[in-house]
């Protein structure tokens, strides 16, 4: 297991200072890798190296989103040392220069991971789905956000916003109506509505597909759901005593809702609320 774990340590130290812009910081994020791959039982992975990628982007995630709420600083720029073979040759001399690293300081943590682990090391949508814990079109939608940020293109337009934020309020408006024919109206045929962890706790169904089960779903209900901006397009918030409980975060697709997510996990939610969306 050290021997597995040490041939993979360039890439995992490679994946780690992409995402957190400091070396010291992604030492720490491969020596926790290390000790939780100490503590699991690996007899059934067959992947070693993916499955330790996964490790380390959770962790790093975890690290984004803790600096973030602390309003912390990163040291951009600490590169690594260039003991640690090719990987890190890399890394010191391609695209991941200094304007890059000052570029991806400003995205969200989910995006950032999304994107690093996307347009870098060529992870799919499904494997980042599970990382970030959203659907694999959120996570599409998370890396495509931050490429434009990169590449210095301009969010979507301010005609396409306004555009998605009427059709959620129509959505919210005939959710809250009991029009089911609106509903079905504006959801694709295939939409699909998942549910993290915590709000299948609170009584939602963890996945709900096609327009009918969705519009079913939703027919009646959203009564005190808000307008709100989530994931930087169109969405809704249920706060309960001014604090957000749930949030709806919409992908919108050709007119089309094809897919949405109730978002109840503390650290998002605080993720959320650290950053009022403008």
């Amino acid at each position: 297991m050290a021997e597995e774990f040490e041939a993979n340590r360039g890439h995992l130290r490679s994946v780690a200072f992409r995402m957190l812009g400091s070396a010291s910081e992604a030492d720490d994020a491969v020596q926790e890798a290390w000790l939780r791959l100490s503590r699991s039982d690996t007899s059934g992975v067959q992947n070693m190296g993916g499955w330790l990628t996964t490790i380390v982007a959770r962790i790093c995630l975890d690290m984004l989103r803790s600096r973030r709420s602390r309003r912390e600083q990163p040291l951009v720029g600490q590169e690594p040392d260039r003991a640690s073979g090719p990987e890190h040759e890399v890394v010191l001399a391609d695209s991941i220069g200094m304007a890059l690293l000052v570029v991806l300081e400003t995205l969200a943590p989910a995006e950032r991971v999304a994107f690093v682990l996307h347009d870098m090391f060529d992870l799919p949508f499904d494997d980042i789905a599970r990382i970030v814990d959203r659907s694999p079109a959120a996570a599409r939608q998370l890396a495509s956000r931050a490429r434009r940020r990169v590449q210095g293109a301009p969010a979507a337009g301010e005609a396409d916003l306004q555009r998605k934020r009427e059709i959620v309020d129509a959505f919210l408006a005939a959710s809250r109506g009991g029009n089911f024919t609106a509903l079905l109206a504006l959801l694709d045929p295939e939409v699909v509505l998942r549910a993290d962890q915590a709000a299948v706790a609170m009584g939602s169904t963890a996945e709900v597909r096609g327009a009918e089960a969705v519009a079913g779903t939703f027919s009646g209900r959203a009564r005190v759901a808000k307008p709100a901006r989530v994931g930087g397009t169109p969405g809704a918030v249920w706060a309960l005593g001014g604090k957000p409980r749930v949030l709806f975060h919409f992908t919108i697709e050709s007119e089309r809702i094809i897919a949405i997510e109730l978002i109840a996990d503390p650290a998002r939610l605080l993720e959320w609320s650290s950053n009022p969306p403008s």
